[in-house]
């Protein structure tokens, strides 16, 4: 199975499964997010404490070159610990990451209101080619992303490949990899996908369980070229947390996935 990295001496060189579709020469930011969610995790103290928001400003493209990694930790806690974290290229940071991971405990007594959700059962058998399901509103799901060129509620659901040739993804990783998918579920429309996030935020409830994730859009806010989009993570026991983004119009260098099959879009080399 191909890995988004291959980690020699230090540094990662992407492959071409990591390559973004608005460029062959960047990095795509799901990627991106799941270096960083991985370079962040070494500063979580125990089980105990849970990566409940990581933060990744995608502010400059990471090209698809060797680059380098490095984290630190802003402030340990007895109940809050707080890391940083870079991509560094060519001398230049390339993006940055924020990680707040809290102390479990007992849930406060009471009932609180939360908003009733309905979430799609995931596929079934799973599918462990790196195929990328897709359903939209109430159709049945498909790997046919021609037929999913519409303004409907988009839903997916993944088996992650590794993200470093040769270990194992965590949890943490794979719920990061799926959150910057949050741009093509919330921004997909009936001309395909025509902005390009800056930013992705995941909160965590808890971590995912299985190799497995969905992405549910929730909502979508747009205006003079900036957009805003919500997303439900679920895994098949249940919702796990949300994923937002901030976008801009790419409107010139608009994704039409009507004009490419599944393979095309969700494999690589």
């Amino acid at each position: 199975m191909v890995a988004f990295f291959t980690e020699v001496d230090g540094r990662y060189q992407a492959s071409a499964f990591a390559v973004a579709r608005w460029s062959a020469r960047q990095i795509g930011g799901h990627a991106v997010c799941g270096l960083l969610a991985r370079e962040l995790e070494k500063y979580c103290p125990d089980p105990e404490f849970v990566p409940a928001r990581l933060t990744v400003d995608l502010f400059t493209p990471v090209i698809a070159e060797p680059l380098t990694v490095v984290g630190e930790v802003v402030r340990r806690g007895n109940r809050i610990v707080v890391a940083d974290a870079r991509i560094e290229q060519e001398g230049k940071v390339r993006t940055r990451a924020t990680a707040v991971f809290l102390r479990t405990g007992d849930t406060p007594p009471g009932e609180i209101w939360s908003s009733p959700q309905t979430l799609p059962d995931p596929p079934d058998p799973t599918d462990r080619n790196m195929r990328l399901w897709v359903q939209t509103g109430a159709d049945d799901w498909t790997m046919d992303f021609g037929a999913c060129q519409n303004a409907e509620r988009k839903t997916i659901w993944q088996h992650q490949p590794p993200l470093v040739e040769g270990e194992q993804t965590s949890p943490f990783q794979r719920a990061a990899i799926v959150g910057d998918t949050t741009n093509m579920v919330c921004n997909w429309g009936s001309r395909g996908v025509g902005y390009i996030n800056s930013d992705m935020t995941l909160t965590l409830s808890r971590l995912p369980v299985g190799p497995e994730l969905g992405l549910q859009a929730q909502d979508h806010l747009a205006h003079d070229g900036i957009s805003v989009g919500t997303a439900t993570l679920y895994d098949r026991l249940g919702r796990v947390g949300t994923c937002v983004v901030t976008a801009v119009s790419n409107s010139r260098r608009q994704l039409d996935f009507a004009q490419l099959t599944a393979e095309h879009v969700t494999a690589r080399p």
